[in-house]
């Protein structure tokens, strides 16, 4: 049992989360699942970072039913990470745009893509790479602590909870 990312607790202090109660956990991570922690929403993400914002459009490329679809739309919606915009009047038609709150998910999915490139890799299909739009080059992300420089590792940081 862990109480930071790294430290033993007390197994008597152990509270069961509720799925549907995430949001409301003093744990970050649960709260940020809450948000993006069920398979189809950084799938969801993923098609808005590349420019996908018609519903019909994500249903097609993602192959999800649409009431899963509208519910992850209308709960993104909801946590302000995504914004609903008419583009069609009649029929009345939306799209989705990033917030900025969305867009601050973007080093998220790039984490979880360098991180299923290194250890989930696919066999025979190409893989998604990351290149810089200024450049051109390639890109290796890396976590970095903005105040020292330093990379960023289990090895290096402790999560300690703020009482």
């Amino acid at each position: 049992m862990v109480s930071s990312l790294s430290e033993p607790v007390n197994p008597c202090y152990i509270i069961i989360m509720k799925w549907n109660d995430l949001h409301k956990e003093s744990c970050p991570v649960a709260r940020g699942l809450s948000v993006v922690g069920d398979r189809w929403t950084m799938l969801v993400l993923r098609d808005c970072f590349l420019g996908i914002r018609r519903f019909e459009q994500m249903q097609e490329r993602l192959g999800i039913t649409r009431h899963v679809l509208a519910d992850r739309l209308r709960k993104l919606e909801a946590a302000g990470v995504l914004q609903r915009e008419a583009y069609q009047q009649r029929p009345l038609r939306h799209e989705y745009r990033l917030t900025d709150r969305g867009k601050a998910l973007y080093p998220l999915l790039v984490t979880l893509i360098e991180w299923a490139n290194e250890h989930v890799p696919t066999e025979g299909v190409p893989s998604v790479q990351l290149f810089s739009r200024e450049t051109g080059d390639p890109i290796a992300p890396m976590l970095v602590d903005a105040n020292s420089g330093k990379k960023i590792s289990y090895r290096n940081v402790k999560a300690v909870a703020e009482n």
